[in-house]
């Protein structure tokens, strides 16, 4: 007969679904072993406990530090659940994530291809074109700045180096935060730092404040390029890119071709400036400087009227923001062809939300203003980081090496033979010049007025007795181990002009700018300078070679042809064929500069060059925003961006050391630089029907 007692405590139990036991089958005294304590009668209860709630009471375990098991059931259901709720999360998440690209891209095809994005094409190109005319400004103002501050050689190719450097490192900055705070702020924040530092640029006295200013004004503008091509692209469909993104490309050319004209009319009229003061001079080359800024000045106010990039915005899950720009694009796009009745229909936008973003909001709510703006810079900060670290994925490892290769040789062979050019040419003028120099051995003159200028001469162990110089110039002239006794020199303007181990008594200098620096282990005895020209002086009649200028506007002009050619063909050969083609076609014209002889055949040959090799440059911009993504295009555009100034950077002190002794190692670096890009570029993917990712 069963104890009633013990039929009690068995439901009981079992129905609590915990632990379940009968007390034959417990312990060895009767007690059962899978619980810490038996249960009570009901009876039994001590008057202690007696009134109170069964959920009051003390779990004993809690003293020794034991969780209760009701808590570890609940710890483990909740994780369960929590796991489940990642997992239905992530994988919504990648199929909004693979669904964006292609509703994006019926989207854009639904708004057409019309006035919006022409507007936009000539606003960024306008920006583009302020890129390319920051690359002329300093080789077209270097002749006569380097006069106007007393430049030394060593301190004049700091500042082609620095400038490059800030361009960049502004490609690296740039290029990330476009990524993480939007195309259009972060184009606007470039063309007003370029537009602010080139200005002071313009006032700078000192080659100090002179170098800062252009450092920072290149930091400005060298993310122009990445932050361009990023914008336009995701305003742009399928079918329609790789032709506009080339129409585009048109406007670095057009930014050489401004720079290379305005130069030319400006700078050689030294009259045109003015100056306060003697602290204060306002030299013509400066105001060269102030009328480049009218690019980036008008490309920075029509981009503030332009809109945000709505594919920046649905990756930052901002559908609202997004959606209102899209339709903008469509109703002015169909209401400029005539059909205003149409209608935006789209009324929902994938927009996956990202864990960056929720960091941001809730660190945003907490602390002090500059605690909250300390958290968002660093919370951006290691946003961009990510955003570096995740281009090498193995998806991405592969093509983006390729791009490296490629990118490097087309940047080192190109602006390598774009510093060989115009130095070759120098160097062939200055051969010419040396050519003709006259020479004067063991003359002596006695009593005799100089008024006529002496250019291009060298006088070797002469006489000059009671002899006069007024009035007059002294231009690439030397004099050698000569005497000067009783001479007056007044009023003589100098260029290129030395006296090395001469003599020189009883003579007076008066208003001349021949200072100690042009005696070189001279002798002077009881010799006076009155009101010298200390400083240095410009002479544009030297300084200022429209050859220089005619062969910079040249070689912008050739890569017309290269321009149209390449926007044409584009979509219908595809990227690789032109970026291959494109460089090895120009390996071969590599060959043909070792048949220039002359300054004319020189610039037919660079000519020839840039309308090959420019086809190359809009195919590799055009795949480079195709092959990322969208969260990454803007920094992987900028990486290579940057390494291509790297390349430059390096060509331009190894092709510039060989001016002078031989063409044949700088035309051989360039013809292997260029095939090996071409090949490699033969191995990267096409993608003129890819829709952005």
């Amino acid at each position: 007969m069963n104890d009633p007692y013990q039929n009690n405590v068995n439901q009981q139990m079992t129905e609590a679904g915990e632990y379940t036991y009968t007390q034959d089958g417990g312990g060895p005294d009767g007690y059962p072993y899978q619980t810490d304590y038996p249960p009570q009668e009901e009876d039994a209860a001590s008057d202690a406990t007696e009134g109170a709630d069964e959920d009051d009471q003390m779990y004993e375990g809690e003293y020794q530090g034991i969780p209760h098991p009701d808590e570890i059931k609940e710890a483990r259901r909740a994780a369960r659940l929590e796991a489940k709720r990642k997992a239905r999360l992530t994988a919504q998440q990648e199929e909004e994530e693979e669904n964006l690209p292609e509703q994006y891209e019926t989207i854009m095809e639904d708004c057409g291809h019309g006035r919006f994005q022409w507007m936009l094409f000539f606003v960024l190109g306008l920006a583009l074109m302020a890129d390319g005319v920051d690359g002329f400004v300093v080789g077209f103002v270097l002749p006569s700045a380097e006069k106007d501050m007393c430049i030394s050689n060593a301190n004049k190719g700091l500042l082609g180096l620095l400038v490059y450097v800030a361009m960049m490192v502004g490609a690296l900055v740039w290029g990330g935060l476009c990524d993480k705070i939007g195309r259009r702020k972060c184009l606007i924040y470039v063309l007003t730092i370029d537009l602010v530092f080139s200005f002071l640029s313009c006032f700078a006295q000192g080659y100090g404040f002179f170098l800062f200013f252009r450092f920072c004004s290149g930091f400005g503008i060298g993310g122009s390029i990445p932050i361009v091509y990023t914008y336009f692209t995701e305003f742009l469909q399928m079918d329609k890119r790789g032709e506009h993104l080339s129409w585009l490309c048109m406007f670095w050319m057009l930014g050489g071709l401004y720079a290379s004209f305005t130069a030319w009319g400006i700078i050689p009229h030294y009259g045109w400036g003015f100056a306060i003061g003697t602290q204060f001079q306002m030299h013509s080359w400066r105001l060269f400087i102030l009328v480049c800024l009218f690019p980036a000045l008008a490309a920075l106010i029509g981009v503030i009227f332009m809109p945000e990039s709505p594919r920046f915005l649905l990756e930052n899950a901002r559908h609202d923001e997004a959606w209102m720009i899209l339709r903008k694009v469509h109703d002015t796009n169909w209401k400029a062809k005539g059909e205003p009745e149409r209608v935006f229909t789209v009324t929902n936008i994938k927009t996956p939300q990202t864990q960056e973003d929720d960091f941001i909001e809730i660190q945003s709510d907490t602390g002090t203003a500059f605690q909250r703006w300390t958290v968002r810079k660093m919370t951006m900060l290691q946003q961009v980081m990510a955003n570096v670290m995740s281009l090498s994925a193995p998806e991405l490892r592969l093509q983006g090496l390729l791009l490296v290769i490629v990118w490097f040789c087309l940047a080192f062979s190109y602006h390598g033979l774009g510093v060989w050019f115009p130095d070759m040419i120098k160097y062939m003028q200055y051969e010419e010049y040396e050519s003709k120099v006259r020479v004067f051995h063991r003359e002596r003159v006695e009593r005799f007025h100089f008024n006529f200028s002496l250019v291009n001469q060298v006088h070797r162990e002469g006489e000059y007795i009671h002899d006069k110089f007024a009035n007059i110039e002294f231009k690439s002239v030397k004099f050698e181990n000569s005497l000067f006794e009783n001479c007056y020199f007044e009023d003589v303007k100098s260029t290129n002009t030395f006296f090395e181990n001469c003599t020189i008594k009883n003579t007076v200098f008066y208003n001349t700018d021949l200072w100690q620096e042009k005696f070189k282990n001279c002798r002077m005895d009881n010799t006076t300078f009155l009101h010298p020209k200390k400083g240095c002086h410009l002479n544009f009649q030297e300084e200022n070679d429209i050859v220089i200028y005619m062969v910079s506007f040249l070689g912008s002009l050739a890569v017309l042809p290269g321009n149209i050619i390449s926007a044409l063909f584009m979509d219908k050969l595809g990227r690789i064929r032109i970026i291959g083609g494109s460089m090895l076609a120009s390996s071969a014209c590599t060959f043909l500069l070792l048949l220039s002889f002359s300054q004319g055949v020189v610039i037919c040959w660079q000519c020839l060059f840039y309308a090959v090799s420019v086809a190359a440059w809009n195919g590799l911009e055009v795949i480079s925003v195709e092959l990322y993504p969208s969260s990454k295009r803007g920094t992987a555009f900028g990486i290579l961006n940057g390494i291509c100034k790297f390349a430059a950077i390096i060509a331009s002190f190894i092709f510039a050391a060989f001016i002078g002794i031989t063409k044949i190692i700088p035309i051989f670096l360039a013809f292997v630089a260029l095939v090996c890009g071409g090949l490699v570029a033969l191995k990267l993917p096409e993608t003129r029907e890819k829709i952005l990712c």
